[in-house]
């Protein structure tokens, strides 16, 4: 008797704070997720971090044996200021005449889509205060216009790449609008998986020449979801051999980078807009009643309706109705009386 009452009790708190168990859970889940991430990439890369700090502390230790005229302190003053400048994007690697300029008009219309954008590679800053302050106050107004500009054009590529597909097919084929979407949104992203990713991967392959397969697809995959580590920064090469039309090339790279991010989001408005998804959102709201919104309430019933359609009945209309009882009533025969003799005889 206890274990019962004890039992339906729990399923009547689980009823009742669904929503918020829901979102207790997946807050520990992405606490977990960071955690497991954490932990994989320290197993991963610090044995490299290690081994890549011994051979740096060697190569000192060498220079340092072979050049007895150097002293320690200004070894590691020289190397602390190269350090410094580097991090500013500014480099005297090779001849001075063919270092990359980071802040000519292109490198420069380079650096505020990246800052726009959020993407923000970090291998070019304002070396300024004025540039510093500037950049506060252009990035302030910026971003939000940048925003506001992404999400006007998104809503309209959106009607064109998958509202209209998907009302044609849904016509064309008579499938529900909730399996068409899954099986749009996938093409959806496998096309631009291919144009965006795959293709300027191979295309990086060939203009950079230090760069294999693994590393353009990854510059091409962190820059679209503007993560930008900065790790990978195309066109950042001291040799005009290599790239003889640097302007041109990072001009290139930056229609490349607003375009490809346009359409990483209408794949993933187009993925958030599927009815599935919403359903588990729903899940995790706040209100106690959680309902599916008008749209996708107004998507399952016509997707319902068009489908139980096909195989009910015609029903006739009023009008038709009483036309054919008037035909039935004038093919009958005429009522007549009968006689109280005929009901005696009976």
């Amino acid at each position: 008797m206890v274990r019962s009452c004890t039992a339906q009790w729990c399923v009547q708190f689980v009823d009742r704070h669904q929503s918020r168990l829901n979102f207790a859970l997946l807050v520990v889940g992405y606490i977990l997720y960071l955690l497991i991430g954490a932990g994989i990439f320290s197993a991963i890369e610090l044995p490299y971090e290690n081994e890549l700090r011994q051979e740096l502390k060697a190569a000192r230790r060498d220079f340092l044996n072979n050049n007895t005229c150097v002293s320690d302190e200004h070894l590691e003053e020289l190397l602390a200021r190269a350090l410094q400048a580097i991090n500013y994007g500014v480099s005297l690697l090779g001849n001075d005449s063919n270092n990359v300029r980071n802040w000519d008009f292109v490198s420069s219309l380079f650096f505020t889509s990246t800052v726009l954008t959020t993407t923000g590679y970090g291998h070019t800053v304002p070396l300024s205060d004025e540039g510093k302050a500037f950049c506060i106050f252009y990035s302030l107004f910026g971003i939000p216009v940048t925003l506001f500009f992404l999400s006007a054009v998104v809503q309209r590529l959106m009607v064109l790449v998958t509202q209209r597909p998907v009302s044609y097919f849904h016509r064309r084929w008579a499938m529900t609008k909730s399996n068409l979407g899954v099986i749009h949104a996938t093409c959806l992203t496998l096309i631009m998986t291919l144009l965006f990713l795959i293709i300027p991967a191979w295309i990086f392959i060939t203009l950079e020449k230090d760069w294999n397969f693994l590393e353009s697809l990854y510059f091409c995959f962190i820059s679209l979801t503007t993560i930008g580590l900065g790790d990978y920064v195309p066109g950042q090469t001291h040799s005009k051999k290599a790239n003889p039309h640097p302007q041109l090339y990072r001009l290139a790279i930056t229609v490349y980078l607003l375009l490809g991010l346009v359409c990483v989001l209408v794949v993933l408005e187009t993925c958030c807009e599927l009815p599935q998804m919403r359903r588990l959102r729903q899940r995790f709201y706040q209100e106690n009643v959680r309902e599916l919104d008008s749209e996708t309430t107004k998507i399952i019933e016509q997707d319902q309706l068009s489908n139980t359609l096909d195989h009910l009945p015609v029903i006739p209309s009023v009008s038709e109705q009483a036309a054919s009882w008037q035909q039935d009533n004038k093919s009958a025969a005429p009522y007549a009386p009968v006689s109280g003799s005929a009901v005696n005889n009976r």
